[in-house]
């Protein structure tokens, strides 16, 4: 593994730093917001803006970087991403913090579309999988560790936003002066919905309601923890832990997925949120907040790749890229959704509304699971693709696990 991580080594540290300077920011906001008295539909409009930021910055990135290459694209989207994350503390205005997630979200779409498709160049053969696992150790340890940003001067401080900006400028570092030969810029594809669905009904449900459940939960989750009583530290600890969670289920559930029907799994995947959503929702106390927390992070963050798997076991191994490009997409219109739409069941039914909200999303993609079961048969065992762990960024990430062994199975199968 630790060959194959090398020579990458600088654009991993890269992302590494920016998260850790800029994947606490849905956290701040959302506190800051909350704080301020800004209303609940407000803050979750102003999780949409980040969200719908991360989609237009998906759909227009590959272009820029054809016309201008990767290294000048990436120093560009920091700099406007360090500007932006100072701008917050000239005045704390809803439209301007919803402005400023939207830049935050296209710029964030940008930087992983640079580095995704340059680690996809770099990572050869059985190493590609070494490299995709450093890459999401990265990317989910920076953003839990930058969780623990929000604790410096406290509540209304803006040490904050200046340690963030700091991070995220010095993650410009290595990528500049690094001696990595930048890929040539490559034309993306995608299946349409249509063509996704009707090859994995269920792949494509379930990536997009996973989309609109951790899209909720990234915009409201702080709130809904400090409404819950916990102080800004413990709010930082909960936000972690639900992240550290995520990566922490991924493999075993995964690997499970290989060794039977994975949409066995999947139908678990869901009914495990649906229970633990419901626990946090009525549970109180701190520890059992973050104990039900890791559960809800373990296994919500496991449902977009095995989605993406069971599409995959459907699909010849040249129409697995363009169908991520579909699903990422999707997964990103429904995390758009999820903040707005979790406001609303926050103001109807209270702080408990944003779990109850994600444990009906989480419901209903059971029911559907159910019924898809019952329906069709499943993919036999030794013919199912095998399972990759895989972030929620975009399609270019899934070409650092094709390998072309793997690869040439899938299509003899």
């Amino acid at each position: 593994m630790l060959n194959a991580i090398l020579p990458v080594r600088s654009l991993l540290l890269a992302i590494f730093i920016l998260m850790a300077g800029g994947g606490f920011m849905n956290t701040l906001v959302s506190v800051r917001l909350e704080r301020a008295g800004s209303g609940t539909l407000a803050i979750g409009l102003v999780g949409t803006a980040y969200f719908a930021g991360l989609v237009a910055g998906s759909l227009r990135a590959p272009a820029l970087l054809r016309r201008i290459g990767h290294i000048r694209a990436f120093a560009a989207f920091v700099a406007v991403l360090s500007a932006s994350t100072l701008a917050y503390a000239i005045h704390r205005d809803v439209l301007l913090w919803g402005a400023l997630r939207f830049a935050d979200g296209l710029c964030l779409a940008g930087i992983y579309v640079c580095l995704e498709s340059w680690l996809g160049e770099r990572a050869e053969g059985a190493g590609r999988g070494s490299v995709l696992a450093g890459y999401m150790i990265a990317l989910y340890g920076g953003q839990a560790i930058g969780q623990f940003t929000l604790n410096l001067g406290g509540g209304g401080s803006t040490l904050p936003l200046l340690a963030g900006s700091i991070l995220i400028s010095l993650a410009a570092v290595p990528v500049v002066l690094t001696r990595i030969a930048a890929p040539a810029p490559s034309e993306g594809a995608s299946l349409r919905f249509r063509e996704l669905y009707v090859v994995s009904p269920l792949g494509i449900v379930g990536a997009l309601l996973t989309g609109v459940m951790l899209g909720a939960f990234y915009a409201m989750g702080a709130v809904y923890a400090r409404r819950s009583g916990l102080d800004l530290s413990a709010t930082a600890l909960f936000m972690s832990v639900v992240i550290m969670g995520g990566v922490a289920l991924q493999w075993p559930l995964g690997r499970l997925s290989d060794r039977m029907d994975r949409r066995k799994v999947i139908v678990m995947g869901f009914a495990g949120t649906l229970i633990a959503s419901l626990a946090i929702a009525l549970t109180s106390g701190t520890l059992p907040l973050m104990a039900f927390g890791a559960l809800f992070g373990g296994l919500s963050f496991a449902l977009y790749p095995l989605c993406v798997a069971h599409t995959n076991d459907h699909l010849t191994s040249d129409q697995r890229i363009a169908a991520s490009g579909g699903l990422v997409l999707l997964y990103s219109l429904g995390a758009a959704i999820g903040p707005s739409m979790a406001a609303i069941a926050m103001t109807f039914l209270g702080t408990s509304g944003l779990f109850l909200f994600v444990a009906a999303c989480a419901g209903t993609a059971l029911a559907f699971g159910l019924w898809r079961q019952a329906r069709s048969e499943p993919v036999p065992t030794h013919l199912q693709e095998t399972y990759v762990v895989l972030p929620r960024t975009t399609p270019l990430s899934i070409e650092m696990s094709a390998t072309p062994d793997a690869a040439d199975e899938s299509t003899s199968s």
